[in-house]
């Protein structure tokens, strides 16, 4: 799915826009930041109102529905450029996803107190305007490394999954996943100034930002977690 999404981000760097489809930077920024912003929103209800999704429905079949649910999203945002089924695309991505940081809430929540999501939270967002200044003011940064950020997240999962296998203490890939998103979220922020000011642009961006910020999210969740477990 990564490299269908980096092959998509060159076709759109080098697509040729009719002028009615252009929008100005600022109607861009502002179409990328309410899909953002609407995202977000979105999982903060579900984590409001829905909590554990296990109480409704098995875990193990959630988890299939949940990745059958994001890769037909990702497929539908990277595929299209109708901003309509990249919004259906982003909305089949944002909602499983917001399920299970609902899951994750409410577990965390149950087992160190609300206060642990609050931190988690406020430690994203700082995190999300560090990035975005690295994203605004060091943009030759963010192009430097970022041809390394897919090999640096492959390796990762790889390295996990064993782990994983082998029962191998995991906790070091907390604070590896933490930097790795954060640095892709100052990339994708970069990256999407780049593209031509269009409607689909900047829902498909979007996409790309809410999956760095919610995986950032869920990995200072596990940070603040062992850290309580350990005291």
């Amino acid at each position: 799915m990564a490299s269908l999404g980096a092959k998509r981000r060159e076709e759109r760097l080098q697509a040729f826009f009719a002028p009615d489809e252009m929008i100005t930077r600022e109607q861009y920024n502002l179409v990328l930041c309410g899909t953002l912003l609407y995202g977000l929103l979105v999982n903060v209800i579900l984590c409001a109102v829905v909590g554990d999704v296990s109480q409704y429905i098995n875990w193990a079949a959630f988890m299939v529905l949940y990745f059958i649910c994001a890769i037909v999203g990702v497929l539908l945002s990277a595929k299209s450029s109708n901003p309509v089924v990249s919004f259906i695309g982003y909305n089949l991505i944002v909602v499983p996803l917001g399920l299970v940081i609902s899951t994750a809430v409410e577990l965390f929540s149950v087992a160190y107190g609300s206060q642990i999501i609050v931190q988690a939270f406020l430690i994203t967002m700082c995190i999300v305007a560090a990035m975005m200044a690295v994203a605004v003011f060091k943009p030759e940064w963010c192009e430097s490394f970022g041809h390394l950020l897919f090999p640096c997240l492959l390796g990762m999962v790889i390295a996990e999954l064993i782990c994983m296998l082998l029962h191998y203490d995991q906790s070091i890939f907390a604070w590896l996943g933490a930097a790795l998103f954060s640095l892709y979220i100052a990339y994708d922020i970069y990256r999407s100034q780049q593209f031509a000011c269009t409607v689909d642009n900047a829902v498909d961006c979007a996409v790309d930002i809410y999956l760095d910020i919610a995986n950032l999210f869920l990995r200072i969740l596990q940070i603040l977690g062992k850290s309580r477990s350990r005291n």
